[in-house]
């Protein structure tokens, strides 16, 4: 049976901008790009006759601007949604906005400045686009070159099997993408500052991990950052990756720092889990828990076995509160994951497994009363 091509309905007031990225669609033969429109009465009048599988939409357009369309198409009538916006640090609330409105992902406006920055834009936009697809919504109140697949050996050297490491500082290790941004709000502000170091991967554009970790750090009893090189990764501190660059755990005595560093996209993407990943079974060993969360790919899961192979407690996030089932699911397939577990019970796991790992200074009590363990 022939698979339909995924349907896309671009909305900008760009005309040039919708010529670009109708070109970098059309250009998989497994997108479709059902239709253009230049304001928000003109893609009104499209949805009237058909609905795309996917939209991407601008925020800042004339007459009804993109935030506002893009409440009520959630309220009424649910379609995943990409924000393609040059929203930058300055106008980072509107992102949030957006993504707490129901978009399922968001993107700055197409790099084409050189043929290098044109492939990876499109890389990415065609990525979101499948990810997009797939994402399960639930209604809210009133062809460019193939690049070459490569894993985290191009970063460091896989771990020494049987290596023993003695006990060190607890910490965590998250990976996560489409439909990470609220998921992780939804851990982060559960946890208790007696929490272990947390370092995250977010598949998330440059410019916006600043931001995105500041919002967090406003809502959170614990300390989010965007990571620097060198940070320390201690109790009660959440350290997220920088978009467009690596992040590594290293170790010192018995703590932890992280190292940011270039490098080649690892699994199609740069920051990436299998290279945080791989550097947590490096270095912490059992010290470590690592936990796989929703996004599309399979960025992660070669990086959770190693980790479980060292001896870190490994979790993924089970199918029901994904919301694209693809990086856990490649985990769980690899035998990578040691339990499934639901959203709701993430931070319980956190601090039962600190506890149970000997830390007496922590106790596993969360930050959000009214969540009680099962």
């Amino acid at each position: 049976m022939t698979r339909q091509p995924i349907r896309v309905l671009i909305v900008d007031d760009s005309a040039s901008v919708r010529q670009v990225l109708s070109a970098i669609l059309d250009d998989d033969p497994g997108i479709e790009v059902m239709g253009t429109a230049a304001d928000v009465l003109a893609a009104v009048r499209r949805l009237q006759n058909e609905l795309p599988d996917v939209m991407i939409l601008d925020i800042e357009m004339p007459g009804m601007d993109g935030l506002t369309f893009l409440r009520k198409i959630m309220v009424q009538r649910p379609i995943p949604v990409i924000i393609c916006s040059t929203l930058t640090e300055a106008g980072s609330q509107a992102l949030f906005d957006a993504l707490e409105a129901g978009a399922v992902d968001v993107l700055p406006k197409p790099r084409i400045d050189t043929r290098n920055a044109l492939i990876e834009t499109a890389d990415r936009l065609r990525h979101a686009v499948r990810a997009a697809a797939q994402a399960k919504l639930r209604p809210r109140q009133a062809r460019a070159p193939v690049e070459q697949k490569l894993t985290a050996d191009v970063m460091m050297p896989p771990p020494v099997p049987g290596r023993v490491r003695g006990q060190t500082e607890r910490i965590v290790c998250i990976g996560i993408s489409t439909g990470g941004t609220e998921t992780l709000r939804e851990v982060l502000t559960v946890l208790p500052p007696t929490c272990p170091g947390i370092a995250v991967v977010q598949h998330m554009p440059e410019k916006f991990t600043a931001a995105f970790a500041r919002r967090l750090n406003g809502l959170c009893t614990v300390e989010v950052k965007e990571a620097e090189d060198g940070d320390e990764l201690r109790t009660g501190r959440v350290l997220i990756a920088p978009g467009n660059r690596h992040m590594l755990l290293q170790r010192s005595g018995t703590q932890y720092r992280v190292a940011i560093k270039d490098g080649p996209q690892v699994s199609r993407h740069r920051p990436s889990v299998d290279v945080l990943f791989r550097s947590a079974a490096q270095y912490a060993g059992a010290n470590a828990l690592g936990l796989i969360m929703t996004g599309m790919g399979d960025d992660g899961a070669r990086g959770l076995l190693e980790m479980r192979k060292a001896g870190a407690c490994t979790l993924a996030q089970d199918e029901e509160s994904c919301v694209v089932f693809g990086m856990p699911k490649e985990a769980i397939e690899l035998g990578a994951a040691q339990r499934i577990v639901r959203l709701a019970r993430v931070p319980h796991e956190i601090m039962a497994w600190l506890q149970a790992a000997g830390n007496s200074a922590a106790e596993p009590r969360l930050a959000h009363e009214g969540v009680a363990p099962r």
